[in-house]
């Protein structure tokens, strides 16, 4: 890891000071990361309270929201360009999501900041882990409530940038493999589906394993138990994976292309330091 990447995995993954103002912070390569206070956001977006039928609650939820279009407005300021550009959203725990503008901008999104039925403030606990969604948790209504694999719904969340995956993360590209190929396809679907958890040479999310070095998964599990365990991670073992149903055999063929391809180009953060 980069000491460029290293100084922000560990400035977002600091606890705020008691008593601090809950903030985003929005970066855009050129520019000055710019940071926006929740005071800010409340003064500039209308608040709202969104009902969803919340995938990862697994249950109907209430929630104090800014729209999502005018968050990332008073981030990046003018839309116009951003739903041709590629983001990513980070989450306090390591949770790295990829997503398109053109996502972010369809209708139905929200940044929640409270549960609306808590009188006090805050968010009740999320997933096995009991965590705290706190700063802020990006919502769906509508299209987005049925469809995680498209639409993002990370928690935690406390920055976004816009920028390519293959700019922020080239250790995880699978070098000279060919647009079109097996690897090349196989890493389209880790980005969607596994980057924001896992990484790959030290480079992508930080809630998941490492997947490539020292030892690369397809060097010490056999390829029908990666198959089994990426499709329903739960018949193995209690964890924050979830399934993906939505993965073919196709696209699990490339995956597993991807992992050989780069099981021979191993670039350990640790030895590189």
């Amino acid at each position: 890891m980069g000491l460029a990447t290293l100084g922000l995995a560990l400035a977002l993954a600091a606890p705020s000071a008691p008593g601090a103002e809950p903030a985003l912070r929005f970066v855009r390569a050129g520019q000055e990361p710019r940071v926006v206070t929740a005071a800010a956001l409340r003064a500039a977006c209308e608040e709202v309270t969104v009902a969803v039928a919340d995938p990862y609650y697994e249950k109907p939820k209430r929630f104090l929201a800014w729209p999502l279009g005018c968050v990332l407005g008073q981030g990046f300021g003018a839309l116009t360009e951003l739903a041709s550009q590629e983001l990513l959203l980070r989450a306090l725990d390591g949770y790295t999501r990829a997503t398109e503008g053109s996502v972010l901008l369809e209708p139905g999104g929200y940044v929640a900041f409270a549960d609306a039925e808590r009188p006090a403030g805050g968010f009740d606990p999320i997933d096995y882990r009991q965590a705290d969604p706190a700063p802020f948790y990006v919502i769906w209504k509508g299209a987005g409530e049925k469809d995680v694999v498209r639409y993002p719904w990370p928690y935690q969340l406390a920055e976004i940038e816009v920028v390519r995956v293959e700019d922020r993360f080239p250790r995880a590209v699978p070098p000279g493999a060919e647009p079109g190929s097996a690897a090349r396809r196989g890493f389209d679907v880790f980005r969607r589906s596994c980057l924001q958890c896992h990484a790959i040479n030290g480079e992508g999310g930080r809630v998941g394993p490492e997947l490539n070095v020292p030892q690369s998964i397809v060097e010490y599990r056999p390829e029908a138990q990666i198959r089994a365990f990426v499709r329903d991670p739960r018949t193995f073992r209690y964890t924050q994976m979830p399934a993906n149903p939505h993965l073919s055999d196709a696209d699990l063929d490339a995956l597993l292309a991807y992992f050989r391809h780069m099981s021979t180009y191993k670039l350990d953060p640790m030895e590189i330091r």
